[in-house]
């Protein structure tokens, strides 16, 4: 028994988790699990907004909901690819989620100002990404989503064709040796790293996403400049106060200087010379 399971584990590239460790009971509680705190971090995120500036739950709900379709895709999509390749389907899962947070963010950066061009230059405000009307209009909400999830669809098939290059072979065979039990290498590729890659990607793409006034930000840049401005102004005023404490100070010593330097008022044998 022990020998056949060597055979099989020979054949399948040495595998640390099994084939369906992404999908059974223990792999679905990480995977909901790191959406919850995904979420957590995207409120956060909210409330850590200047208030003058703070988004609407319902704009929020906006934004946010786009990535999270987008994120929902991609992630199904790397599940179902990490058990058609050969070997530990926790590695190269692992792989695939590393290089949609690099190589896939700069993509989507890309494809997200693109849209925000033309919406500009064709007037199709629907998929201006972060506008949505006044009232914010679920059809324009609907529009971003699918080109949204249309990216992430880029995004998918632009990372499978990169791993199809052969020295990804020798990248899974190293990313996680280290770790022995199936266990914690599955807690690994589906909550710990995901978790810290995905509060930074979900914040910056959130940035990405929203919609930045430029009246505010003027607004803002005047405010710190009129700040600046008065600081400067005030500090000028201290300084010009001292330079002519200072120079009253010296007027007096040099008017007493003067006057002992003065031979008429100097007392010779008890008399003033005149």
């Amino acid at each position: 028994m022990n020998s056949s399971e060597n055979v099989l584990k020979a054949s399948q590239g040495g595998l640390h988790c099994s084939k369906d460790a992404l999908t059974d009971v223990f792999g679905w509680f990480l995977q909901v699990l790191l959406a919850c705190l995904a979420f957590t971090c995207l409120i956060a995120k909210r409330f850590c907004e200047p208030r003058s500036e703070r988004r609407s739950w319902l704009i929020w709900f906006y934004d946010t909901s786009k990535q999270g379709m987008g994120a929902m895709a991609i992630h199904l999509a790397n599940v179902w690819l990490a058990g058609q390749y050969l070997g530990d389907p926790c590695t190269w899962y692992l792989i695939n989620f590393l290089l949609d947070s690099s190589l896939g963010l700069f993509i989507i950066f890309i494809g997200i100002r693109l849209s925000q061009h033309l919406s500009k230059r064709k007037g199709w405000e629907a998929i201006n990404f972060g506008e949505y009307g006044k009232p914010p209009s679920a059809n324009a909400w609907m529009a971003q989503c699918c080109l949204y999830v249309g990216l992430m669809a880029i995004v998918k098939v632009s990372i499978t064709l990169f791993m199809q290059l052969d020295f990804w072979d020798g990248v899974k065979d190293f990313i996680l040796s280290p770790i022995d039990n199936p266990k914690v290498e599955l807690a690994f590729v589906m909550l710990i790293i995901p978790f810290f890659v995905n509060m930074l990607m979900f914040w910056v793409t959130d940035n990405f996403l929203m919609h930045k006034s430029h009246t505010k930000r003027r607004a803002r840049r005047t405010s710190a400049e009129n700040t600046l401005l008065a600081r400067t102004k005030v500090k000028y005023r201290t300084i010009k106060k001292k330079i002519r404490r200072r120079d009253s100070e010296s007027d007096i010593l040099l008017s007493g200087d003067d006057e002992l330097l003065d031979p008429e008022s100097v007392p010779i044998n008890g008399h003033v010379l005149t």
